[in-house]
């Protein structure tokens, strides 16, 4: 099932149920501290909570060329930046979100650029897309989806905020063709609760070097994510690709569910094999 999304759609589409972090005045000369220590205890946790915890994995394997690399990078920290993410940021019973953005390519490599950050509002927003933009660039070899999932699902229990939702956003070109299964890491971060969304990257035609297969958004649907509301939007042209990352972003902070949400049906085979990558790979090179 392939879903399109306007940003349009995205805001005009729901207002979330408000709320406000209660607040706790400070107590009078009547008030013991023993009485007040529960209070402040709250107000520190509340302090603490955010709308979503939100992961960023994105692709540098060889198969993105270094504009879309570029590309990719700045519309992350555009779509950080703009009104319409701060505008739904705000729509959030607290208003906040915690996002880490890491690098991934082979199933060993992976490199945190941004670790947890608060997001709530102009300043903050600015600072992390400041940080994404002013590392340098870098590719490497393989593609390593389940790696990914792996890493990410251990980077919630170092996050200092505690989210209403933890969701881990995947991004890349190519199907799963190193490490372990990807469905073996997609059913583990889900059995924790975790939703895991999709962005597959179809902007060139399927080729030998670079492994692209056809049907790449089939294969995100049936193999990558999960969990309620998770979703997958699509880039297939290169000048919609700043457009397709705010738009993801603006959902997922939103708390925003598709129209048509991707339905996995329990023993029903995939449209796309879930080990296609892996196949590709031994094929031609034989390991």
């Amino acid at each position: 099932m392939r879903l399109l999304f306007s940003i349009g759609a995205v805001l005009v589409a729901g207002v979330l149920a408000g709320g406000d972090v209660a607040g706790f005045a400070a107590p009078g000369p009547k008030f013991e501290a023993s009485k007040d220590r529960p209070q402040r205890l709250a107000a520190d946790r509340d302090a603490q909570t955010v709308d979503v915890e939100l992961i960023l994995a994105v692709d540098v394997s060889y198969s993105m060329d270094m504009d879309e690399l570029a590309i990719q990078r700045e519309g992350y920290a555009q779509a950080i930046q703009s009104k319409e993410f701060l505008q739904a940021l705000k729509l959030g019973p607290n208003g906040r979100i915690a996002v880490t953005y890491f690098e991934w390519a082979a199933s060993s490599d992976q490199k945190i650029i941004i670790p947890w950050r608060l997001i709530d509002g102009p300043e903050t927003a600015d600072a992390v897309a400041a940080e994404i933009l002013k590392t340098p660039i870098r590719r490497a070899s393989r593609t390593s989806i389940s790696g990914a999932i792996t890493f990410a699902m251990p980077l919630f229990d170092e996050d200092p905020y505690r989210g209403l939702r933890r969701v881990i956003d995947i991004s890349g070109d190519g199907p799963n063709n190193n490490g372990g299964p990807v469905t073996v890491a997609r059913d583990a971060a889900l059995e924790k609760g975790i939703v895991i969304n999709g962005l597959p990257i179809m902007v060139k035609e399927p080729s030998y070097s670079t492994m692209d297969i056809d049907n790449l958004d089939y294969y995100y649907e049936d193999c990558v994510i999960g969990g309620p509301g998770s979703f997958v939007i699509t880039i297939k042209d290169r000048e919609k690709f700043k457009e397709a990352i705010r738009t993801k972003l603006l959902m997922e902070v939103a708390g925003r569910t598709p129209e048509r949400p991707v339905v996995r049906v329990a023993d029903k085979e995939p449209r796309v094999s879930c080990m296609i990558g892996e196949k590709i790979w031994s094929d031609r090179w034989g390991r």
